[in-house]
């Protein structure tokens, strides 16, 4: 009895020294390797009056120092040449291109290889009355472009009705896009394969859910990090090789410190993987809004 009372205090004390080193520990899904961003971002505001409905943010790998923004309903179709040091350059329109509700905004490949593609996506349906949704493909244009006017059309549609989504992600490696809704329960992941059609409209397959409901931005990075971000929160995955993004987004992921923004519509990684950008819509009651920027530590 003396003896197993000494074992069961060895084993406590043992527990004692452990369970604080696990606690303290913080694993990137996907990857051993601590995820770390800074809790407080650096922020530059921006000049009310031109982005004020920011719905989509990327950083240009063709413009270095610049990010692409979109607004959502009720704008032009253009998209916005933002430096990182929060002055507008430029607007370039889409020629013809509705926007109906662009939520979303993405860089990455597609059908040429070695070319830079701007994924655009007209997802939006507050009142989910669409029954079809598109997501203009070009690529990227150079800053003194103007009007971009030869894209792709890719229209699709749900398999079990309307949906409201303001997210996507492009799969670099299979160029598989990636949809993420907003007012389900759970937001659901729905995926268009590549090749897209871009003659008639493609049926999105069903891929999951998440865990949590209220997306509103998704980015990835060029090293298969992702992330999520919902009004309140930021959520990242690291994605495993030879991994799809759906299989990814099974995984409960880390999530990350955010300074709550007035509404926070945006997010994408810096192209250097030193960190990410988050932006806001600017709420009436609101006199500006800033271009964050998380560092990574």
């Amino acid at each position: 009895m003396i003896k197993s009372n000494l074992q069961m205090v060895r084993i406590q004390f043992i527990l004692f020294l452990f369970i604080p080193i696990l606690a303290c520990r913080k694993e990137g899904p996907g990857g051993n390797d601590p995820v770390k961003f800074a809790s407080v971002p650096v922020s530059t505001m921006i000049k009310p009056g031109v982005i004020d409905e920011a719905s989509g943010i990327t950083d240009s790998k063709v413009n270095a120092g610049y990010l692409w923004v979109e607004q959502d309903s009720g704008n032009p179709g253009d998209i916005i040449l933002l430096s990182y040091s929060g002055n507008i350059f430029k607007k370039i329109n889409i020629r013809s291109a509705v926007n109906r509700d662009w939520e979303d905004i993405a860089a990455g490949n597609g059908p040429t290889a070695g070319v830079n593609y701007l994924y655009v996506a007209d997802i939006g349906d507050n009142n989910k009355v669409h029954s079809q949704y598109i997501i203009y493909r070009f690529p990227e244009p150079l800053a003194t472009t103007d009007t971009v006017s030869v894209y792709d059309q890719l229209r699709f549609q749900y398999p079990d009705g309307s949906h409201d989504a303001e997210a996507i992600l492009v799969d670099n490696a299979s160029k598989d896009i990636y949809i993420i809704t907003k007012r389900d329960a759970l937001s659901s992941i729905y995926r268009l394969k590549y090749p897209q059609n871009t003659a008639t409209p493609d049926t999105a397959a069903y891929v999951g859910s998440l865990s949590f409901s209220g997306v509103v931005s998704a980015a990835s990075s060029a090293t298969n990090e992702i992330l999520i971000k919902t009004y309140s929160a930021l959520y990242y995955w690291k994605k495993n090789d030879n991994e799809s993004i759906g299989q990814a987004l099974s995984r409960v992921p880390v999530q990350l410190t955010y300074q709550q923004e007035p509404q926070g519509e945006a997010v994408c990684f810096k192209n250097d993987n030193q960190g990410f950008y988050t932006l806001s819509e600017r709420p009436s009651a609101v006199s500006s809004v800033s271009l964050n920027f998380y560092k990574r530590e």
